[in-house]
């Protein structure tokens, strides 16, 4: 088929052009035909409004889920927008309490220093679903969930694209949106939300309005002080152990791309009710866990109710942050809340972090007492054990009472191969130092 055969398949005319003249009659009507195919992709194109295509029985999708049709220099698209009050309660915590986050708390979590300057009310909560899961130049997000505090209320705005032909008003929108926002909470945003969104602006040839804005993507810290005890990370684990909130006949995830084609199939809005409904979950869900996950790290012993194994974790992420200073109060409450009679794991770990702490700070009386304490309480424990022989051979010069310890737990038993072997040279090494053949 010749270029011309296409383009009157296109065009609807069923006219031959041959015979009706020269080369420049010829090359005219090549640029009626292809005007008129540009002019019927436009009339495709065209506002949604414009189009009647809905199945019959299939309704409104502005009478299903409420909100407008905003229009800008883009084009138009739907906004939704929703206020939670302040006392409205989702699991553990009402919409007021969400807001209740310490800055420093989140530049912690975050590890952004700049957060430490901004305010709650900066704060812009962001999620969308899309037409994939896997990301990719040819996935697009049609739904673009937005959230931010006003007084004691959350702000929902939800951006839907009723067809392909919204994406560049809708990325128009949340570019103006950004913009008035000081930082950006997502969950798991910056391995997928973020990424997609602005390839979407460059394909649209808009500015990206992420750039440098700082980010708190709360999978990482969700998984460096709540993974210890959950059986995986994923938002709606999330709600219903750590939060207390439980969704009702929530749409899956993955089935919402599936439903988006349907959507653009039949024009139903009830297809997209239920994925509203998880959008907006979504964010009232990540505004709470911003609040939990910060409250966990706040070095401050006042008024502690969270899992002792969580706020070890919590201790561990300011050691790993560099906050030597909060992780020493937070194990010392840990301590002291603990029963040294039981010796619990939790507190065996916070003793040990915490003798490190006065090593590493020179403060060698209180690493011995913490670990000549861990050692009453659980004999042979080889860390103890391998750091109170250490200070006894090297810091106190008292090789016998470096071998008393290490014998006391070679005949205690419980080590591992390899941690046997350790003792045992240790053991031959004190051996020579205190002048007797190796035995």
């Amino acid at each position: 088929m010749t270029v011309m055969d296409r383009l009157k398949r296109l065009t609807g005319e069923e006219e031959k052009v041959a015979g009706k003249g020269g080369r420049s009659e010829i090359v005219s009507d090549l640029r009626r035909r292809i005007d008129a195919v540009m002019e019927r992709r436009t009339q495709r194109i065209a506002p949604l409004q414009e189009r009647v295509f809905r199945e019959d029985g299939a309704k409104d999708i502005l009478e299903v889920v409420g909100g407008s049709i905003l229009e800008n220099d883009r084009g138009a698209c739907l906004v939704r927008d929703e206020v939670l009050q302040g006392a409205e309660r989702y699991g553990k915590m009402t919409v007021a309490e969400m807001k209740r986050f310490a800055m420093e708390h989140l530049a912690l979590l975050a590890r952004d220093g700049r957060l430490t300057d901004l305010n709650p009310r900066d704060a812009l909560f962001l999620d969308t679903e899309t037409t994939g899961l896997s990301g990719g130049t040819g996935t697009t997000a049609f739904l673009i969930g937005l959230g931010w505090f006003e007084g004691s209320s959350l702000v929902i705005r939800q951006i839907f694209l009723r067809d392909f032909a919204d994406e560049a008003a809708g990325l128009r929108l949340l570019r103006e949106i950004v913009k008035e926002k000081g930082f950006l909470v997502t969950f798991n945003g910056k391995a997928f939300d973020v990424g997609l969104l602005s390839a979407r602006f460059v394909m649209n040839r808009l500015a990206d309005p992420f750039g440098d804005l700082p980010h708190l993507d709360l999978l990482f810290p969700s998984r460096r002080l709540l993974g210890h005890r959950l059986e995986n990370c994923r938002l709606g684990t999330l709600e219903e152990q750590v939060l207390f909130f439980r969704r009702r006949d929530d749409v899956p995830g993955h089935e919402i791309p599936a439903r988006y084609f349907e959507w653009l199939r039949c024009r139903d809005g009830e297809l997209m009710r239920d994925v509203f409904e998880h959008n907006r979950f979504d964010l009232v869900s990540m505004a709470a866990l911003s609040t939990h996950l910060a409250g966990l790290v706040d070095a401050d012993p006042r008024n502690r109710r969270e899992m002792e194994e969580d706020l070890l974790a919590a201790a561990r992420l300011r050691l790993n942050r560099g906050d030597e200073g909060g992780a020493r109060r937070m194990l010392e409450f840990l301590l002291q809340e603990g029963q040294w009679e039981t010796m619990g794991l939790v507190v065996h770990e916070a003793a040990r972090e915490l003798s490190l702490i006065h090593k590493r700070r020179g403060e060698w009386d209180k690493a011995r007492r913490l670990w000549e304490w861990m050692l009453e309480h659980r004999l042979g424990d080889f860390f103890a054990t391998v750091e109170l022989a250490k200070w006894c051979e090297h810091r106190a010069r008292d090789f016998k009472g470096a071998l008393e310890v290490v014998d006391l737990a070679l005949e205690r038993g419980g080590a591992t191969p390899d941690e046997r072997d350790d003792l045992l040279y240790r053991r031959s090494r004190l051996l020579r130092r205190c002048g007797r053949d190796a035995e």
